[in-house]
């Protein structure tokens, strides 16, 4: 009987064929020659109105066009589900959404909770539709937060170049890779970032989120921050707790049913101090107690959060050439590509300063193009307005003093007219030298923000733990190394040359790169450093932004949520 009405059912697709179109008949004749129940117009009446009661996000509109793709291209099938059961796939699919957090993802955004009732109602046609197209719907958004991030850069007003073309085609991934797949894991992997920094901060991951269940250890006392850092003697009160959270954390590698000595303790409080960017003194200060009373969940959210920014860059930037760690104040610079991506040096840089949000340096993903030798600083007009004219009225003469000049809009020298620099008709700017604010050398790389790499005539600064001092720009401890590795396929400099051209050289040189050069300044408060992970203040409350867009669910806010900001020096 059967038989004979799948026959009927071929006869009737066929006879139909002019009225409803190739396509749908062969659906018709797909299901009616199928041993699995057709599910199509369940499937369809769940796609249709991009909406799914019983989803964490019910709303799917904004990828309801792939859904419905990936259907067409399976005749409007179940994907997931075989003789009324999850298929082997999918059950590696409600796995990785139940392991999200692995991969720095949340696992309720997934509908990590629910698939449990989802799979009991499977028998009826309604259910098996039901978890199919909801589980679609995951998956997609799955593979898009893995590739791309959840949340659009631009949000923060951040410029990172090429975002908006890093897309992946997960439709295309589901269908040739994941549904028919011995290998869903492999597949999944693929769509993540390839950057051996994301790679090594996801292994950082895992191990802080085993730490999190192993941390019995009490709070240790909290110091005033005025008062004077203590060193470590056998009185200190809470010394088996400081000694519980330093073996816990790695910092400590002696027996841990002994009691430390003081000595031993001392050099592992330097170890925990080095990579929380902490002065290794050794001692206890209200700043190390805090980094050691910090909870490990807030660790874990810290390495999330990072992970979440690799995500924005595309290929040309996930290994960058130049990356600049803004929370660290250290700058890398790399050589090679893939896995022999390797550090041929790194430097201590200024950042901009945390306690005004107008000098806060942005994330921003670019090209370095060119250099300036003994660059003009070109006062923004904020600045000039701000900082500048309350000198000049307070002080005859205080431009010169300072070795400023002013000039018109075409670049011409003009005598000062302090309502001509209020109004922006007029600019001052400072001249070459060792006493201009961007030292003798500047690095391009041109972005809305007007941020770029320089020298600096403060060079003490480097020496500090704490390097936020900066109107937005980022200064380097080492310009003449970055000016030379960066012109070393070039004969025509060498360090002699670029030495010449930094003290006795052209005003305001320009010099091209041989090509462009991938440069990130990045914001990482979790970063993972010869397999240690590292940690740093969250200075600029970005981290803090961050949560609040991912606390507020989807759909993502896209647009910038504030103006952007000249900086500059």
């Amino acid at each position: 009987m059967q038989t004979y009405a799948r026959r009927l059912a071929l006869v009737l697709a066929f006879t139909l064929l002019p009225l409803s179109g190739c396509k749908r008949t062969h659906q018709i004749i797909h299901h009616a020659t199928s041993s699995e129940p057709d599910y199509t117009p369940q499937i369809l009446a769940d796609i249709t109105p991009g909406h799914i009661d019983g989803m964490k996000y019910p709303d799917f509109t904004d990828i309801q066009a792939q859904v419905n793709n990936l259907y067409d291209m399976r005749d409007v099938d179940a994907l997931w589900v075989k003789g009324g059961k999850p298929t082997a796939q999918a059950d590696a699919m409600l796995q990785e959404f139940s392991n999200a957090m692995q991969r720095g993802l949340r696992p309720e955004d997934y509908d990590a909770s629910r698939w449990d009732e989802r799979v009991a109602n499977l028998k009826s046609p309604e259910g098996a539709a039901l978890f199919d197209v909801a589980l679609t719907v995951n998956a997609i958004r799955y593979l898009n937060d893995l590739h791309e991030g959840r949340t659009n850069p631009a949000h923060f007003t951040f410029g990172v170049k090429g975002y908006n073309e890093k897309k992946i085609d997960a439709v295309t991934i589901l269908n040739t890779q994941i549904i028919d797949a011995s290998d869903v894991t492999a597949a999944v992997d693929a769509a993540e970032p390839q950057s051996l920094q994301y790679k090594a901060l996801k292994k950082g991951l895992k191990q802080y989120l085993d730490l999190v269940p192993q941390d019995h250890s009490d709070p240790l006392p909290e110091m005033n921050p005025n008062a004077k850092s203590i060193a470590i003697t056998a009185g200190y009160p809470a010394l088996q707790s400081l000694q519980q959270k330093l073996t816990l954390l790695g910092d400590y590698s002696g027996d841990a049913n002994a009691t430390a000595s003081s000595a031993d303790l001392t050099e592992a409080l330097k170890h925990f101090q080095h990579r929380h960017g902490l002065n290794e003194d050794g001692k206890l200060g209200s700043a190390t107690i805090d980094a050691l009373n910090t909870p490990l969940t807030a660790r874990v959210t810290q390495i999330v959060d990072t992970m979440e920014r690799w995500r924005w860059l595309n290929d040309d930037y996930q290994n960058a050439a130049i990356i600049v760690n803004l929370p660290e104040f250290e700058l890398r610079a790399f050589e090679g590509t893939g896995n022999d991506h390797h550090e041929v040096f790194r430097m201590n840089v200024v950042d901009g300063k945390s306690d005004d949000d107008t000098h806060h340096t942005p994330v921003i993903a670019d090209q370095m193009k060119y250099l300036v030798f003994r660059p003009y600083w070109n006062v923004p007009p904020s600045i000039a307005r701000k900082e500048i004219i309350p000198h000049m009225q307070k002080q005859p003469g205080y431009l010169g003093a300072k070795n400023y000049e002013t000039v018109d809009l075409k670049g011409n020298v003009v005598s000062p007219n302090i309502a001509a620099i209020d109004k922006g008709t007029q600019m001052v700017r400072q001249k070459a030298g060792t006493s201009n604010s961007l030292g003798l050398v500047k690095f391009m790389f041109p972005n809305p923000f007007n941020v770029y790499l320089h020298d600096t005539n403060e060079k003490a600064l480097f020496t500090r733990t704490r390097r936020d001092y900066s109107h937005g720009c980022v200064r380097l401890q080492d310009p003449p190394k970055m000016a030379n590795w960066l012109l070393r396929d070039n004969s025509k400099w060498d360090e002699d040359s670029i030495a010449d051209a930094m003290n006795d050289g052209q005003d305001n040189k320009t010099v091209l790169l041989p090509k462009p050069i991938p440069v990130v300044v990045f914001y990482g408060t979790a970063w993972s450093d010869d397999g240690e992970m590292h940690f740093f203040r969250d200075m600029y409350g970005y981290d803090d932004d961050l949560e609040k867009t991912l606390n507020g669910g989807r759909p993502y806010p896209q647009k910038p949520m504030k103006a952007v900001t000249e900086k500059d020096a």
